[in-house]
């Protein structure tokens, strides 16, 4: 067995270690910051105090000009803005757009070129250093060395994947995500679910990675409906952004698969919430996978509090375990989407590109997604 870890961020993790923010910065000997963000965190007043504790240490450029499903003309504005004002350094503050939209700014305005470009072309060392301060927990993007963009011309979400993209420090600090509404945490809870599941099963995994995978998937089924049905629980919020952390350790050591697939495709075409969309298609994967991962969903199901001992039956309840929590947080069904069955065919040709496909245990042709979407349709 071969494998190759490299864990290239250092992750401060605890309520309060966004205020280290000043200390961090002033040990890498920067003086001038770009801080990416989106209207989301501008309007929810995180950002105030942050910029109360860096004004005097240090001059802050904001750039806040941030999609969901960020946009490759996202990542080319937030360069040209990097390179005119002559910043040191990127400190990502949002969820995982942001972060993800941080990491493509911060190859681009040191190398040049279009952000699509970087899907097949290598990435050299020489980015802007990056700090990541996550306010959700779902993505993982913190610490993961991979961003996804979508590209505008082709209507199609590509990923960005090098260490060189890796977070030189993340603040994982639970307290930021104490005032994020219910949806949020919901769909951005069963994002994080999938990432350590996908992570977990995925063909190219390897032993730490499943090993973070398992427990944050623990973490997540044991608070993640405390977390949305009462936000104020400081326990359920800490222990939701634990599991969001090692369930991005975990994919970013082995990758996503059709679940990804799928969500990304619907993310390209209509612009749809990336945490939402792998909530409904998280369990129809898993029932197209459980022939050939079956021991591994057991234990899934186990990770999620089911004690049935005889591995078929545990992996079925798992699965509905999952629809079960799905539904008591109160996710939507794929229908509300309101996605054209016209488009299914597109949407399986879309999820058969996506590079991830080749990590999904059960091969999926671009017509086994297409009816995929069509037998969730009906579901």
């Amino acid at each position: 067995m071969n494998f190759d870890f490299v864990l290239p961020s250092r992750i401060r993790f605890g309520r309060g270690v966004v205020r280290e923010l000043p200390e961090v910065l002033n040990a890498m000997k920067i003086k001038k910051i770009m801080i990416v963000t989106d209207p989301g965190i501008l309007a929810a007043g995180i950002l105030e105090p942050i910029l109360r504790a860096l004004q005097d240490a240090l001059e802050v450029v904001v750039f806040s000009d941030i999609e969901a499903n960020p946009k490759d003309y996202n990542i080319h504005s937030g360069a040209d803005l990097a390179r005119r004002e002559g910043v040191e350094a990127l400190v990502a503050i949002g969820g995982g757009s942001p972060i993800d939209a941080a990491k493509g700014i911060a190859v681009v305005a040191r190398q040049g070129g279009l952000i699509r470009e970087y899907a097949t072309r290598a990435i050299d060392a020489d980015c802007l250093p990056l700090i990541t301060v996550p306010t959700t927990a779902g993505t993982g993007s913190e610490i993961t060395f991979s961003s996804v963009i979508t590209d505008t011309r082709e209507k199609f979400k590509f990923t960005v994947k090098s260490p060189a993209l890796a977070a030189v420090t993340a603040l994982v600090d639970p307290a930021l995500t104490d005032t994020l509404p219910p949806h949020i945490t919901a769909a951005t809870g069963l994002d994080a679910l999938t990432h350590g599941i996908e992570g977990y099963t995925a063909t190219c995994t390897e032993p730490i990675a499943e090993a973070l995978g398992l427990y944050g998937i623990e973490f997540i089924g044991k608070y993640i409906e405390r977390a949305v049905q009462h936000g104020e629980d400081t326990e359920a919020r800490d222990g939701m952004m634990m599991g969001s952390l090692l369930a991005g350790l975990s994919f970013s050591h082995s990758d996503v698969a059709s679940v990804h697939c799928m969500a990304e495709a619907l993310g390209s075409l209509y612009d749809k919430p990336h945490g939402v969309c792998n909530s409904i298609i998280l369990p129809h994967v898993m029932r197209v996978n459980l022939p050939y991962v079956e021991g591994k969903y057991a234990r899934v199901a186990r990770a999620l509090g089911i004690e049935e001992k005889d591995d078929s039956k545990a992996a079925l309840a798992g699965i509905e375990r999952i629809e079960e929590i799905s539904r008591a947080i109160g996710l939507p069904n794929f229908k509300s989407l309101g996605i054209d069955p016209k488009d299914f065919e597109l949407l399986g040709e879309l999820s058969f590109k996506n590079g991830s496909n080749a990590s999904n245990p059960k091969k999926m042709t671009a017509s086994d997604y297409a009816k995929l979407f069509e037998d969730i349709h009906k579901a």
